[in-house]
């Protein structure tokens, strides 16, 4: 994408990380709402003296910015800061690398406009970026159909090993320990997506995903319909997002992750 070049990952370079957070006048917290989602940069981000404003669409937003601007109702964040640049009045400087970024913001954060997307005011942005001269085709190209031999290998891999599914209970499982990681050669992004695929089961109306991290179990949780991940996931998971797409984390074992998840299912099961 246009500027992905000069993106600082504080995973993989924290010393300039920290010396530009250091440099800061003005912070801005993009698409999550609570500071814990920053991991160890946390703490460089509450200690600063700069003014942080918050621009997000999930639910319940931590107090950690000056600046709040959280609107749970919208599809994605970019389509909020698209919906921002409007309403100062600055639309005619949206070139074409500011418009590929917010589409494909827009499209990602809606797993390709199949959730969280039935409002045509969506649409309308899209027709105003298509005529600033977004390539929507390319770009799903570039973001869904550019991954590795090893990634497609490890999702049938999942897919035929790991897969569980509950019918009475409409929902699924996939699972991905450390070890089987490491086999496949892992690399960040690979397992990415495998959450939605049993919700195209017939009557699969929930689908979990649990990763092995270093030091945590990663979730993720999908439904279509009006099942609530969100409140799932925070009930379970100590986590949240919005009512069909959401994350949360174990700090236990993946076996006790798993028991923890099969336990809540006959209490969910008024949702489903």
């Amino acid at each position: 994408m246009p500027g992905s070049d000069r993106v600082i990952v504080y995973e993989y370079s924290p010393e300039i990380a920290e010396d530009r957070i250091n440099e800061a006048d003005l912070i801005f917290a993009l698409d999550f709402n609570v500071s814990s989602r920053l991991g160890n940069m946390s703490g460089l981000i509450l200690n600063s003296p700069a003014t942080k404003i918050m621009v997000d669409h999930h639910l319940h937003p931590d107090d950690f910015a000056k600046i709040v601007i959280s609107y749970p109702e919208i599809s994605s964040t970019s389509e909020l800061i698209f919906r921002m640049i409007c309403r100062l009045g600055d639309f005619s400087k949206i070139n074409l690398a500011c418009a590929e970024c917010i589409y494909t913001g827009m499209m990602s954060d809606t797993g390709g406009f199949t959730y969280n997307s039935n409002n045509q005011e969506i649409y309308i942005i899209i027709s105003e970026l298509i005529k600033i001269g977004v390539d929507k085709d390319e770009i799903y190209r570039r973001v869904f159909n550019t991954y590795s031999e090893q990634r497609l290998r490890l999702m049938g891999y999942c897919l035929y090993h790991k897969m569980k599914v509950y019918p009475e209970y409409k929902a699924a499982l996939i699972t991905l320990s450390a070890k089987e990681m490491k086999e496949f050669n892992f690399q960040n992004g690979d397992s990415e997506g495998f959450v939605n695929i049993p919700l195209s089961i017939l009557g699969v109306d929930f689908s979990v995903f649990m990763r092995e991290d270093e030091d945590k179990i990663k979730v993720s949780l999908r439904s279509q319909g009006t099942f609530p991940t969100n409140k799932f996931s925070a009930d379970i998971f100590n986590g949240g997002g919005h009512l069909n797409a959401s994350g949360g984390e174990s700090y236990t074992t993946m076996k006790e992750a798993i028991r923890k998840f099969e336990e809540a299912l006959p209490l969910y099961k008024d949702f489903l």
